[in-house]
């Protein structure tokens, strides 16, 4: 076995991936705002999904990899299980698709909860058709190599963001964000948090639009924290 292969990190216990289910990828990033994690977890924005309807949660395993070459890509794939999100560190290679459907539906087969390339696929259509979300920079019909070995679960550095394998990825159609797992908890606590205001925030936005239209007085719209902001000033 190639000494850069490495075995695929433990699970993100399955009750903190419930929590997460309710949240979205933008709370996380608030919830990194203030831990001073570069760029709050938010990989590249030009990394978009092939279809923005399919939600990606899952524990991070990666494969290291450049040029075009899918050899490790193939590897990586087929020793994939249940609950993992598979992140290439393709540098951004624009003269090749690492992928298309057949190894994204391989992927699917084993149960990886998503794909994310950093660079392009092919097969568009048929990648759209599969359940499992994917993630690229972009679409291309040149085929990938087949040449060098990579590397399989090692940190990489992947569409803008340093990523150890066992990390939490969420992806949506805004965009994907990471979160180190050493900071899930936090960063959970925090999200939470932030949904719970935004919640408030819908519930007073459309009490005024109720008031406005019924001719009622209306209530205060703006948030404490504008008043206080401009109070200071």
């Amino acid at each position: 076995m190639n000494n850069s292969y490495h075995a695929l990190p433990p699970l993100i216990p399955e009750h903190l991936i419930e929590r997460l289910s309710v949240l979205s990828p933008a709370l996380l990033c608030d919830g990194m705002q203030k831990l001073g994690i570069p760029r709050n977890g938010c990989m590249d924005a030009n990394l978009v999904p092939v279809d923005e309807h399919k939600t990606m949660i899952g524990t991070a395993c990666t494969v290291d990899t450049q040029d075009g070459d899918n050899l490790p890509i193939h590897v990586a794939i087929y020793q994939g299980a249940p609950g993992y999100v598979l992140v290439i560190a393709g540098k951004a290679e624009k003269e090749r698709a690492y992928l298309g459907d057949l190894l994204a539906g391989a992927a699917q087969a084993t149960g990886l909860r998503g794909i994310i390339v950093d660079g392009y696929v092919r097969d568009k259509e048929a990648l759209a058709a599969l359940d499992i979300p994917v993630y690229a920079r972009g679409f291309m019909p040149r085929g990938p190599i087949k040449e060098k070995e990579g590397k399989i679960n090692t940190p990489v550095f992947c569409a803008g963001v340093n990523i150890s394998p066992g990390d939490l990825i969420f992806g949506d159609a805004d965009g994907v964000v990471v979160v180190p797992v050493n900071h899930l908890e936090e960063v959970l606590v925090n999200a939470e948090t932030k949904l719970v205001y935004e919640q408030q925030r819908r519930a007073t936005i459309e009490a005024y639009k109720y008031a406005r239209e019924n001719n009622q007085p209306l209530p205060s719209l703006t948030p404490a924290w504008v008043t206080e902001l401009l109070s200071a000033k």
